[in-house]
């Protein structure tokens, strides 16, 4: 049996601990990594820049009196549910990538990213937005989002390693559904369909690590990190509230691990195979991980030990 986890898929509600899981893991020795872990150094994949980025495009086409593309609102949810179906199929792509290390060099950031953003809705089964848009628009967009999608694509490319071989590869995303939904969820909502748009080269490696938290807290944890200075952070950005409650008002993990034919698993079906992923817990309900946002030497040692112990309790089941 190997022991270091080929991918780790960090699940969770958004401000349940992921992130801050994501840092502490970081700032451990891989000697550590490895003896209480069972994990390689690290690669972070996650959907979050791809988030940020739709709803930046649809603020410039308000802000130039045109419709938004991807969300209702502001503040409210995808106009098109099936783009969490995107955002996986985004991380199949980065994964891809990571494996083959492919760079390119656009001339235009913002066109290569919507275009992206845009083939994997149609794998999802929404029709292209970014191409839609007149050229009018479309030649106002680098000006407006060229840095930003700049640094995205660099900070993608810059961290590809040399090899996969001795790492683990961790894949952040947050899913749920509508508070008071009966379960299952239905599709396009919650792990059950994301995992299962989750390319075979991901689900034949993966294996899950949980952060639990109820709703209730996953929005007081919102509501405490939100930094409306910061909204591209993934430690300081915020959700807003009516997506908390119709988007992460209730999760199907727990549901899920119940029903799976295997203890200690979730069973996902993708493209008429069973994948049984191995599911370990870290309980969070009572916040373990806020602290962890700040300096590194300010970090409480007693603190640092739960959280500790706890990954180790949890990581130690998937082995």
């Amino acid at each position: 049996m190997k022991d270091i986890i080929d991918i780790v898929l960090l699940l969770a509600l958004p401000a349940s601990g992921k992130s801050e899981v994501r840092r502490y893991l970081a700032h451990q020795s891989p000697e550590t990594c490895r003896r209480d872990f069972h994990m390689g150094t690290t690669v972070q994949l996650d959907d979050f820049p791809y988030v940020h980025m739709m709803r930046r495009l649809d603020d410039e086409l308000a802000a130039m009196g045109k419709p938004r593309v991807f969300f209702q609102a502001p503040d409210k949810p995808f106009a098109n549910p099936f783009d969490w179906g995107t955002l996986i199929e985004l991380i199949n792509e980065d994964y891809a990538d990571t494996v083959s290390k492919k760079k390119v060099n656009p001339p235009c950031a913002v066109v290569h990213l919507y275009g992206r953003i845009d083939a994997a809705a149609q794998k999802a089964g929404i029709t292209p937005r970014f191409a839609a848009l007149s050229e009018e628009i479309k030649k106002q967009l680098p000006a407006k989002l060229g840095k930003e999608a700049r640094a995205l694509l660099d900070e993608k490319q810059a961290g590809y390693p040399d090899t996969l071989d001795g790492k683990t590869v961790v894949i952040e995303f947050a899913r749920g559904g509508a508070d008071g939904s009966a379960l299952p969820l239905k599709k396009p909502f919650g792990y059950g369909y994301s995992l299962s748009m989750l390319s075979d080269e991901i689900l034949e490696k993966a294996k899950i690590l949980y952060v639990w938290v109820t709703p209730e807290e996953s929005r007081r944890k919102n509501s405490a990190r939100a930094n409306p200075d910061d909204p591209g952070s993934i430690l300081h950005h915020g959700v807003p509230l009516e997506v908390m409650l119709k988007d992460y008002g209730t999760d199907d993990m727990d549901w899920l691990e119940k029903n799976s034919e295997k203890p200690g698993t979730i069973t996902i079906t993708a493209r008429g195979k069973a994948y049984r992923l191995p599911v370990g817990r870290f309980d969070n309900r009572v916040d373990k991980t806020s602290f962890l946002r700040g300096e590194i030497k300010d970090w409480p040692q007693e603190s640092v030990k739960a959280v500790h112990d706890g990954l180790r309790s949890a990581l130690d089941k998937l082995i």
